[in-house]
């Protein structure tokens, strides 16, 4: 990194930074002044494989040591220095307390010595945002499907400065489904890469697992009975688990992205978007793009999923989103927090499960 002068600032140059410590990767974006972006870092955390899971202990002390040298590598690709920088944003949550912890505590200590005014944003707000960042094009009206190991999430977006959540999981979120069952198949964790990949070749209809839909006319998901339907398919019979298990793979698979699609275009037509929007890692899902190509197709929907770089946790989503609220003129001061149960809006980011409800 070329070294910054505190004393000669170049705020003309009016450069975001963005910062994504919500989980297990460490993200450091650098956006100019018409919100292109300059840099996106990611450093992943591959040490959580070994525990099938991310060990939050681990995860946090991890970011401690990547954050600084990913904010260095992000200057750097964006040919820029902390003179350059004009507002610093961070993921104040939901997330991991103790990675949370990381990037606010850094951010604020960044903003304080340097002067800068600084922004908490929600991460699931970055996530609404990333199809935005994608296509400049974009415009609302749009229902976004937020798809993602921690969260499921149908919003509804009326104008760019209003988000609202119309559809929550009730249980497990779908890439979380995708990465316990990915365990249960024996392909490791994180899972959703290669359950995707093992289930190339597979048949999809091999077998008749749940496609839970609740009650008439919900927008909420729930994937826990599924999870269990593969687990006790699994125990039951002993060429799933072994020759016919790309055929598990291909029907876990197509069931979970049948509701997700389902459930998208469903609220689609009670809010009346002329466009769908897909964001978060289980975006990054083929077989999941491609159902949404053919069913946005075929009803003349505008579809926009951002590149897979925008899918992930990253740190562009997050500068975009709060470089909005900067410009609308809000802050954060140095009371910020970490909240991990963040909301998105007044609703909590799961639904609560109803009386009787069957998975």
């Amino acid at each position: 990194m070329r070294r910054s002068n505190p004393r000669m600032p170049n705020h003309s140059r009016g450069l975001t930074l963005g910062i994504e410590t919500s989980c297990d990767e460490t993200s450091a974006a650098v956006l100019d002044r018409d919100q292109s972006v300059l840099s996106n870092i990611v450093a992943s955390q591959d040490i959580h494989r070994i525990y099938e899971g991310v060990v939050p202990e681990i995860a946090s002390r991890e970011h401690v040591r990547l954050l600084v040298p990913t904010i260095r590598t992000a200057l750097d690709a964006a040919q820029a220095t902390l003179d350059d920088v004009e507002a610093v944003c961070v993921t104040a949550g939901p997330g991991l307390v103790g990675s949370l912890l990381v990037g606010v505590t850094t951010t604020k200590g960044l903003a304080l010595a340097r002067g800068l005014p600084f922004l908490g944003v929600n991460h699931l707000e970055g996530h609404v945002m990333s199809p935005f960042l994608e296509d400049a094009s974009l415009t609302p009206p749009v229902l976004v499907l937020v798809v993602s190991g921690g969260h499921t999430l149908l919003v509804h977006v009326p104008v760019l400065d209003r988000i609202e959540v119309v559809g929550r999981t009730r249980d497990d979120a779908a890439g979380e489904a995708f990465d316990k069952v990915a365990v249960m198949l024996g392909l490791g964790y994180p899972g959703g890469a290669a359950l995707e990949r093992h289930a190339q070749g597979g048949d999809d209809r091999a077998f008749d697992l749940p496609r839970v839909r609740l009650e008439a006319e919900s927008l909420d998901f729930s994937f826990s009975g599924i999870k269990t339907a593969v687990r006790v398919l699994l125990q039951r019979d002993e060429r799933a688990r072994s020759d016919r298990s790309r055929d598990v793979a291909a029907s876990f698979q197509s069931a979970v992205i049948d509701v997700l699609v389902e459930k998208t275009l469903l609220a689609q037509q009670r809010f009346q978007a002329p466009a769908i929007a897909v964001a978060g890692g289980v975006a990054a899902n083929g077989a999941l793009r491609r159902a949404f190509e053919s069913s946005c197709s075929a009803r003349r929907l505008k579809l926009v999923i951002p590149r897979l770089s925008y899918c992930g946790d990253n740190a562009a989503m997050i500068a975009y989103a709060g470089r909005l609220r900067l410009d609308r003129g809000e802050r954060s001061d140095l009371t910020l927090d970490a909240n991990p149960g963040l909301p998105l809006g007044s609703l909590p980011n799961r639904a609560v499960r109803k009386r009787g409800q069957r998975n």
